[in-house]
Order: C-alpha cells, then structure tokens, then sequence
C-alpha cells in the first residue's frame, strides 16, 4: 500500500481492495489478445521496458491524450465555479508555479517537491504563525524576479474577491489569515486566526498559494476588485488564450503555444524557467477525444504517445505491449460519487429523505459494477475518504433492504413506480414536502464519451427501476455537466436546472493530500455542488483541521459515509495508461499534476545511464 508522509501525519495513498485491485487490473491486462490494425509508435521502437533510463534524446513532441468529453477551458490560476475540472490545474501548474506541490517519492507522497516555489514552511506560536521562504533565483519569463508581492498579488485577489474563488470555504482561506506580513522580497509570514494542525494546513491550504506576475497583471495599480474583474474577463476569453499577452508572462517550465476552441492545447518550453527540471522536449501536445472509443483508434494507429487502453478493451494490452508501449494503470488518490441537489425545488425534499438516499444506496452494486463494466479497473467508494481508511461499506448492495425502507415510509407501487401513499412528517410517512401521491422518479445529468458510465447509468436505471425508482437519464460533455452542476440557493434558476449528478468517468473528487472534506461537504463548501449541509458533518471536519490525532480523520469518514451526503459509485483507475516506450520520464501522480518537463525520448538499444 503506497502511503502519503506529511508532517505530523501518515496517510494511505489509493484503495485497499480485496484482491488487490492494480493486481486485478495487470491480471485481465495480460488475458486474451486481439487483433488490432496499425502500425504502433512511429520512429524508434524501443524495447526494453522501463519508466526511467535509457540515453536521452533532446527535443521532440509528445502527443498525450486528454480524457474523452474533456476540454481544457480555463488558464487563469484562481479557479471559477463550473470550471474545476482537474486537467484545467494540471495545465496552469505548468504555467504559474504553486509554492507547495505533491509529488511521488517512492512509495509515498511529499509535499517537499524541488518542483515547488517555496522552501518548507515554519510554524511558530504554538501553530499560529506560519513563515514561508521563497527559493532564490526564481524568475519571470520576461526576466523581472518572482518576490513575495507576487504570492502577496494572488491572496489580495482572493480576499478581496472570495465569494467568486471556486476555492473558497467561509472561515478558511483567505478568512483564517488575520494578517499578511511581507518580511523580504523572498520571505512572508502569515499570522492565523487561531492554532492549526500544521498537517492540514500545510496540504489543504498552503498549497493553494501561488506567485501571480504582479508587474504585468496589475501595472497600474488597481484594487483587488476591479483588478479581479479585469483578469476573470480575460479569463473567459477561451479563444485568445493562447494570444492573450496577459498569460504569456510564466513562470513555470512551460508556456504556451497553441489553445483552440476544441480543446487541444500545445505547450513549448519556457527559456526562462530557472527551476531544476528544465524541459527536455520540444512540445507537449494535449489532444481531445470526444470518446474512449476514439482515443483507443488512434493510438492503436499510433497517432498518440501518452494514450489509455479503455477497460473494455484491457485484455489487448499484451498486443500494445508488443506493438512498443508500456501499460501503467494510473490510481488517483480520489472517490466517485453521483451528487445530489438538496435544493431542487421537487428532488430536492426526496433527496432530504436520509432513508431514501440508504435505500438508494443499497441499489447500487458496486462491487458488480466494478467487475464487469469497469473489467476490475474500478473499485468501490465507501464514504469521503478513500477505501483503505475505511472499514466497512455501511450500505452494501440488498435490494430487499432497499424496498423495506421504502414500504416502510409510505411508498407502495402504482404502474410500475412508486407513490407517496402515506404523506406527512410522522414515522412511516414520505416525508416533509412530499405531497400525496407523488411518483418516485428522479433525474440525472451524466457526462458522456465513456462506454464505462454509460453502461453504468443504465445498469443503475434498471436496479432502481426494479425497486419502483423511475430513473430518467442524460448524457452531456464533462464541461457541461460541471457548468450546470454547481452549488445553488432554493428558488436560484440554476437549481431547476438538475437533480442528481454524475462527473466521474476519472473520478469525481481528487484530494488534496490531506483527505479531510472541508472543500467537499462542509456547509457551503466551494465544492460542495448538491448543498449538503449538516452540523454533525461540519463539527467533525473541523476536528481534522485543529487535530493532528489520525483518530480525527477516521472519525470522519465513518460517520459521514453514515450519512450519505451524495451516492457513492465506484471509484474507477483515472486512466489504464498506454505509454511509447521510449517516452522516458512520465510520472503518474495520484493527485493527477502533469511533469512534462522530465518526459524525454531515448535512443533505440541506448543503455542505461
């Protein structure tokens, strides 16, 4: 089991799955072989396999592909509602350096990345000071210095403009800063508004911290709000961000050279960069797939050098081995869920039912699920956390259980479906707002372009269907649903405009490296899309914040799966990844963060160095 080191605190990195779920997905990898058309990686076929080695070879472009239905959408490094879709921060990580970023280090994942801006931080005051140091020798790519004005920059910008950061949480960042003290060019120190669990803090929310160019963003000086303003106009500008002088001003290893309106995003190395791991390629090629199916017909052409085999099609791995790729299932430190709207004006008082999420719940069978449509590169969530820091799947799949609870709060069958015979608040009735009569049928908005969760909705439409659950689904691109799903008010327009939602094709939630739910189910919580709000649920968030104790994590994930603030669904592999073999380098970072900087080509038959 890989495991995360942070100070203070041991995390388990990916899930513990009986069985062993990265052996089950080697295991169908290597069963069966098909014949597939095409002529493989183009240029040097190199044979001996390894992530790492060989005799580099500068320059070259690398063509990865993006997952299918996804378009990279957004570059400005403060994120929006709506467009939070991970491979939008993978990008602007690239661009604009992040004072701390995750990273592998064997078997474990550090925070102490020479990728990252700044050295470790000091806490002092029994924890509520915190003094941070950036590395020298850092610079713009139009030679002007990276100083601590420029973190300074990117926090006046969220503080004073909070309430449009897709970031935000009340009460934490920039809230739990009472002052911002500029000490030197290089170092700052940020007093807190009370003592943190240094952990936490450190993973969930320094990590957020980032240096803008202060110089070229702001030139004249403008309050943070109508500098805000300017920038989020720019930033939705999708057709010119590639034009745009704005973000031509990096400081990060890459810059860019191309971004359509399609979605295909061409990165070129950055001159300037002063950090240590300068680009060894030429170009970096990020190319969009409306499908799974689409993706595997060019790289099975060789069209792309960085690709994923999808889970149906796993047992012609061997084939592609042989063709000169390498197969490297890529586990995401990550849950899957279908979120629910609370405040929907007629799902939303269904929703609120805690015996009908259960009962809905028990209608899912994940672990079937996993089996046969993801072909074992998926998993089952069990709550917030990730499975190996929890015990037990607190609603496992028992349809009879489910139609008990149903029965036995005044839904009986009428046609097929269900209605609220017995309306009320009383035990044994539906509920508060739900009418007499009233049909159990509900509605879910799903991304589309995967085989994988098509199969999925379809599989969930008949198991509810069966209990008198009318399931009606949708298909939209990922940008889609996550543009429509998003955290609402009762009586807002965009509350009517969905009920249940589904975004996790790759995984709905990836989590920082400290895997507490502020972000996620804390009351108005900047990701907290269904508007879950429960005391009990934001007390035991706030203990992971000020503790260090493990305890206060695990209490966490038990109770909240408990209390079922979305549906959980299996949580798959991000992507079962198709690698040129002689593309060295490439890490596969559970957090899903993007190196290209260290990809390289290696000479065919080079040893080692």
């Amino acid at each position: 089991m890989r495991r995360v080191v942070l100070v203070g605190r041991v995390v388990p990195v990916g899930r513990v799955v009986p069985g062993g779920r990265v052996g089950r997905v080697l295991a169908a990898a290597l069963i069966g072989v098909a014949a597939l058309v095409g002529c493989g990686p183009p240029g040097n076929v190199v044979t001996e396999l390894g992530a790492t080695g060989g005799v580099p070879v500068e320059g070259g472009t690398a063509t990865m592909a993006l997952p299918p239905a996804s378009t990279p959408n957004w570059i400005f490094p403060i994120g929006a509602p709506g467009y939070l879709a991970s491979y939008n921060s993978a990008i602007q990580d690239l661009l604009f350096l992040r004072l701390y970023l995750p990273e592998k280090k064997g078997d474990a994942l550090t925070l102490d990345s020479p990728r990252g801006l700044a050295e470790k931080p000091r806490y002092g005051d029994g924890n509520d000071t915190v003094t941070i140091t950036l590395k020298k020798g850092y610079r713009w790519s139009d030679g002007r210095p990276v100083t601590t004005r420029d973190v300074k920059f990117w926090f006046d910008l969220i503080k004073a403009n909070k309430e449009e950061w897709a970031g935000y949480s009340p009460k934490l960042m920039p809230d739990d800063v009472k002052e911002f003290e500029v000490l030197d060019n290089q170092t700052f120190r940020l007093r807190l508004d009370r003592a943190y669990n240094p952990t936490w803090f450190t993973a969930n929310e320094l990590q957020d911290f980032v240096a803008l160019p202060v110089h070229a963003w702001n030139p004249r000086h403008e309050n943070p709000r109508r500098a805000f303003a300017r920038l989020m106009r720019h930033a939705r500008q999708f057709s010119a961000f590639a034009t745009d002088p704005l973000w031509k001003t990096v400081d990060g290893p890459w810059r860019i050279a191309k971004w359509t309106t399609s979605g295909q995003v061409e990165l070129i190395p950055n001159t300037h960069y002063s950090g240590p791991d300068k680009p060894h390629l030429d170009r970096v090629v990020l190319k969009p797939f409306t499908t799974a199916d689409s993706e595997f017909n060019v790289l099975r052409a060789g069209g792309v050098d960085y690709g994923y085999l999808p889970p149906s099609v796993m047992a012609q791995s061997a084939k592609f081995r042989e063709m000169g790729y390498r197969i490297d299932p890529w586990e995401g430190w990550a849950i899957t869920y279908i979120v629910l709207n609370y405040h929907h004006p007629t799902a939303g008082p269904l929703l609120r039912q805690t015996y009908l999420r259960q009962a809905l719940q028990h209608l899912i069978d994940q672990k079937a699920i996993s089996r046969v449509i993801w072909h074992g590169s998926a998993a089952p969530t069990l709550g917030p956390v990730p499975a190996g820091l929890l015990d037990a799947d607190p609603y496992p799949y028992d349809p009879k259980r489910a139609k008990a609870l149903l029965a036995g709060h005044g839904w009986a069958a009428r046609d097929g479906v269900l209605r609220c015979v017995r309306a009320g608040r009383g035990a044994g009735a539906c509920g508060a707002g739900i009418e007499e009569g009233q049909e159990l049928r509900l509605s879910l908005l799903s991304q589309s372009g995967s085989t994988e969760t098509s199969n999925t909705m379809q599989v969930l439409k008949s198991e509810f269907g069966k209990a008198g659950v009318a399931l009606d689904v949708r298909q939209q691109p990922l940008n889609t649903v996550l543009g429509t799903t998003v955290p609402c008010k009762t009586g807002d327009p965009v509350c009517s405009a969905w009920q249940l939602g589904f975004f996790g094709t790759q995984g709905s939630w990836y989590f920082p490296p400290d895997p507490s739910g502020e972000q996620i189910f804390a009351s108005n919580a900047p990701s907290n899309m269904g508007s879950w709000s429960d005391p009990r649920t934001d007390e035991l968030i706030r203990a992971t914040e000020y503790s260090d104790d493990p305890a206060a994590l695990r209490a966490y994930g038990r109770e909240v799966a408990r209390r079922l603030p979305v549906l959980w669904t299996p949580n798959p592999a991000y992507q079962v990844s198709a690698l040129r073999n002689d593309l060295r380098g490439v890490e596969q970072n559970p957090t899903l963060s993007l190196t290209p900087q260290d990809w390289y080509y290696v000479k065919k038959g080079g040893a080692g160095r």
